[in-house]
């Protein structure tokens, strides 16, 4: 235990000391001048809820730098930057998966992003052979032959700017969905139309208007008649302006025709065509968002919408930040999903049984999936089958538990098992061989 004296000299408390400079810090902000903002036709309708619910189902998958081994398989993970960035930190305002969710968000609003690595250890321009340090999702401004203009935000600033970058060092994935979600007459753009026409309707209904029409007890077709009329107009219009209640008076031969009911179209109809259309084009059900799909439904989820936009990002990132020497060395880009997710509770025993038996997976692998300490036992690390027999460390047959008896009794013939003496020919006389 430190004593009081080093406890007085190192220690440390936020609250005790000067603050640093205001104008040393740099410029301020009410709100996180970084954060992803949709565009305004995305921000203002149903789609964001869609957005939001695949890029989140999409970041919830881990994407690692990996080894393979000979035959192509996972073999291990490698201790690099980008492996940092994409788990851990990816820079000083984003952790892995906030990242990632970002790259998902912004690839479904712009149909393509620009993944930017703003720190790396050797300058790209000039060697293939670098490691990243810090990554920021931007946003193409410009196309060039060779080059794309972007704008990334600069911590170092505070602010958003547009830098010029070579193609060959910026990962740019392309929304699959792009011809449902992003052209301009695909069937995400036809369903935002629809639902900015119900909007107005529904302003123009809702708003303060009164709708409706004054039919006085005499004709309007004379211009004196007409300006009569219109004078009757304002005075009712002031009585109800000026009434605490808003209550006017009018002549009995007065009557007024109320027209503000709800106009009957049949936008209704037609959003909800386009909804049933684009669920089923990007492989979605209303139960998947509302979270009662079953595991079929979202296995098919999986397979039709979330697998293609992680191929996408994941095949990218291997094109332009994996070397011809790093991928010679079987380094690549994966990412894994967890298949334990959809499986309820009271299937992981069987689970866990049927993968154990088969020597699919030891049990401290299995006991680190349902977030349980590894065992200490001798054989919990080895993929055995425990109801079968097995062969000892020193390389001499061992038994399961159990099964000495049962090998003991399969040796010895079954019936009489007393065995005649054996005689030697030499000592036999010859009238007993003759007979």
């Amino acid at each position: 235990m430190p004593r009081f004296s080093d406890r007085l000299k190192h220690a440390w408390s936020a609250f005790f000391g000067r603050d640093a400079p205001a104008y040393n810090l740099g410029p301020s902000y009410g709100t996180r001048p970084d954060t992803r903002r949709l565009s305004r036709a995305n921000a203002r309708s149903v789609v964001t809820g869609i957005y939001n619910r695949i890029a989140m189902d999409c970041a919830s998958v881990a994407i690692h730098h990996v080894r393979l081994d000979e035959a192509g398989r996972f073999s291990e993970h490698v201790n690099s930057g980008l492996e940092e960035c994409l788990n851990v930190e990816a820079n000083v305002d984003q952790t892995g998966r906030a990242f990632r969710q970002d790259v998902f968000l912004s690839l479904l609003d712009e149909g393509c992003v620009a993944i930017v690595p703003v720190e790396t250890d050797v300058d790209p321009k000039y060697s293939s052979g670098y490691d990243i340090r810090q990554l920021r999702v931007g946003r193409v401004v410009s196309w060039y032959p060779k080059h794309v203009r972007v704008e990334v935000y600069n911590e170092e600033a505070g602010r958003k700017q547009e830098i010029t970058v070579p193609k060959k060092m910026v990962a740019l994935p392309e929304n699959p969905f792009r011809a449902v979600m992003n052209e301009p007459n695909s069937t995400l753009q036809r369903l935002q139309n629809k639902l900015a026409l119900l909007d107005l309707v529904d302003e123009r209904t809702s708003s303060g208007r009164m709708d409706m029409i004054i039919q006085v007890p005499y004709s309007s077709k004379t211009e004196m008649q007409k300006n009569h009329a219109e004078q009757r107009r304002k005075a009712l219009e002031d009585q109800l302006q000026s009434s605490k209640y808003g209550i006017a008076w009018m002549d009995g031969t007065e009557k007024i025709v109320q027209l503000n009911r709800p106009i009957e179209n049949n936008l209704l109809d037609q959003i909800e065509a386009l909804r049933n259309e684009l669920y089923s084009q990007l492989g979605l059900t209303k139960e998947v968002f509302e979270g009662t799909a079953d595991e079929q439904t979202m296995l098919n989820y999986i397979n039709r919408t979330i697998e293609p936009m992680l191929s996408s990002v994941v095949d990218e990132m291997k094109r332009k930040w994996l070397s011809k020497t790093a991928r010679t060395q079987r380094q690549t880009i994966m990412f894994f999903q967890e298949p334990f997710k959809l499986v309820p509770v009271t299937e992981l025993a069987k689970t866990a049984d049927v993968l154990t038996r088969n020597a699919i997976l030891s049990a401290n692998e299995f006991r680190a999936i349902l977030g349980y300490r590894p065992s200490e036992g001798d054989r919990a690390n080895e993929l055995i089958n425990n109801n079968m027999p097995y062969e000892s460390v020193g390389g001499t047959p061992a038994m399961a538990p159990g099964a000495e008896a049962s090998s003991v009794q399969e040796q010895q013939p079954a019936g009489n098992t007393t065995q005649p003496p054996q005689t030697d020919l030499m000592d036999t006389p010859i009238s007993a061989l003759t007979g």
